[in-house]
């Protein structure tokens, strides 16, 4: 590893052990050197190559060119060193929904050689302190209308000094700290392997994880999925609906345009029927979403000209066949589906549109293999089902936790997905393996929500699945076990549903509430949430069967 910037020495003091480190393979071939700046490269460097003037970022009030994203990186990353203090390796966390100057901000902390922890807006100060304190931070960058759960989340944790973006001419707001700094500002100069980014993942039990990525990172995945299976060029135009704090959405309306000096669209609602109107009126080329948004832009479009559209990428959760076919037939493109992880920063496994079987999810993205494993670790042949596990020039390292071991094992990152590999080399998706809940993309950890659902005095026990649902894929359902003298109905669902919206991001209340007098459980009493599975699986097929003949 290469001399790191970093004075704070907290991420490379909480990086796992090397051993434990997943193998990197084939990062010989991207070439990058032992020091670079991911900021410089993706942004400063469409500025030198001729790119000033073209259009960098866009939302339906604003239009910056790269030089003009340049200068406030700049200025933003001079108020950062000189006002705040920053020094490289502290922690900056970020409050922002899809904005350009979130896209801003996100770069001058990497251009100060800062770590960014990107959160998502809909997140409670019950979750945005944990992180907090996972990640011992003590500055946070806010957009004006988030500041309620940050104020929040600092009378639950340690003193967290934070600056908005307020909008108004307030002294203290970025805005104007801003405009009194210079926007010239020297690139710090970072190694290669010097931690960049804090991307949180939940885990099963609720408790997030902190996956850390390197700035070398940033441009393999670039380098690999886009370049690859993307292949995007100069003159294309990219939208979508993930938040920038998912590394999915960071990639594929950041990173992957500015790496070809492309435009990146940022909406802050970017729902199906935000996109059925933006497509028409911004005339993008390249969307990003989830096949549940996919499904719902067919059953709305109406006569919307979706014609300006040449790329169209799937992930999150498992992409339907049928979803695929209806959108060929309606649209004449084939759907790039995808698999990807926080861990691994991305996608990596996927096809090319002229390679794309439909149903499967695809073969390793160039620069990654990928073998689907058994119960003992070793390879199981062509057809049968098991781990997936994965390796290239990303992979998990977590920030000090004890479940780098399990997700990363004999040097492979092993995801928590099953899949059948065919005679051909192609994954097929068949299911999650643990408890994670994927809905609409998101992913929801099942006992976090049981956990908080205990927390009510209504509730005795509960158990949290994921059921089937034509327009999200899954759903959160919990099977509530009431105290006694406590009569479930409607008005209690509807109850327990704000209860868990207050605590937790409201994308991970409980859809569905079903009252029931027990759970099932071992011998030894541990919940049995397969069982629950199989439970909500038998009902929804019940739901989805026609009516006997008479």
């Amino acid at each position: 590893m290469a001399r790191s910037a970093h004075l704070d020495t907290f991420a490379a003091d909480n990086l796992p052990p090397r051993d434990l480190w997943p193998e990197f393979v084939n990062l010989d071939r991207l070439g990058y050197p032992e020091r670079m700046n991911c900021a410089v490269e993706l942004v400063d460097r469409n500025v030198e190559e001729g790119r000033g003037d073209k259009l960098a970022l866009v939302s339906p009030s604003e239009r910056w060119t790269y030089g003009e994203l340049a200068g406030k990186i700049n200025r933003i990353a001079n108020v950062l060193v000189d006002r705040f203090g920053l020094k490289p390796g502290n922690r900056v966390l970020l409050r922002f929904p899809n904005t350009p100057m979130m896209t801003a901000v996100y770069f001058a902390i990497l251009k100060a050689g800062g770590i960014v922890v990107a959160t998502m807006p809909l997140l409670r100060a019950k979750e945005l302190a944990v992180i907090t304190d996972k990640a011992e931070l003590s500055f946070a960058i806010c957009d004006h209308r988030l500041k309620e759960e940050m104020e929040l989340t600092r009378s639950r944790t340690s003193r967290l000094e934070t600056v908005l973006y307020s909008g108004s001419r307030s002294p203290d707001a970025l805005e104007a700290l801003m405009e009194a700094a210079s926007p010239e500002f020297a690139a710090c100069d970072t190694a290669a392997d010097d931690v960049c980014l804090l991307g949180f993942t939940s885990g099963t039990t609720g408790e997030p994880k902190a996956t850390m990525h390197f700035h070398r990172d940033m441009l393999a995945i670039c380098d690999c999925y886009s370049r690859e299976i993307l292949r995007p060029v100069e003159s294309d135009v990219f939208i979508g609906s993930p938040p920038l704090a998912f590394t999915f959405g960071l990639g594929g309306l950041v990173l992957f345009p500015f790496r070809v000096g492309a435009t990146a669209i940022l909406l802050e609602r970017a729902g199906p029927d935000d996109l059925i109107k933006a497509i028409p009126e911004m005339r993008p080329s390249v969307v990003f979403t989830a096949p549940t948004a996919y499904r719902a832009i067919l059953a709305k479009r109406g006569d919307a000209d979706l014609s300006s559209l040449r790329k169209c990428v799937s992930a999150g959760e498992a992409l339907p066949k049928a979803t695929w076919d209806d959108w060929l037939a309606a649209t004449g493109i084939r759907i790039l589906d995808g698999i990807g992880a926080t861990e691994m920063l991305h996608i990596f496994i996927a096809a090319r549109e002229e390679d794309v079987r439909p149903g499967a999810t695809g073969k390793p993205v160039p620069g990654y293999e990928a073998k689907v494993i058994g119960p003992d670790g070793k390879e199981v042949p062509d057809g049968t089902p098991g781990r997936l596990a994965v390796r290239g020039p990303t992979g998990c390292r977590y920030l000090a936790d004890s479940r780098q071991t399990k997700y990363v094992i004999d040097g492979w990152n092993v995801t928590g997905d099953t899949y059948i590999r065919d005679a051909e080399g192609y994954f097929w998706y068949q299911a999650r393996s643990d408890d994670m809940i994927v809905s609409s993309g998101y992913n929801i950890a099942g006992p976090e929500v049981e956990g908080t659902l205990l927390a009510h005095p209504a509730v005795a026990e509960c158990g949290v699945v994921g059921a089937p649902d034509p327009d999200r894929g899954r759903i959160v359902k919990a099977y509530v076990v009431l105290k006694p003298g406590v009569t479930g109905d409607a008005t209690l669902v509807k109850t327990l549903q704000d209860y868990v919206k207050a605590e937790l991001a409201p994308y991970k209340y409980p859809r569905a509430i079903e009252f029931v007098d027990i759970l099932p459980r071992t011998e030894t009493g541990k919940l049995q949430r397969f069982a629950l599975r199989e439970i909500a699986a038998s009902e929804s097929d019940t739901r989805a069967a026609p009516p006997a003949a008479s």
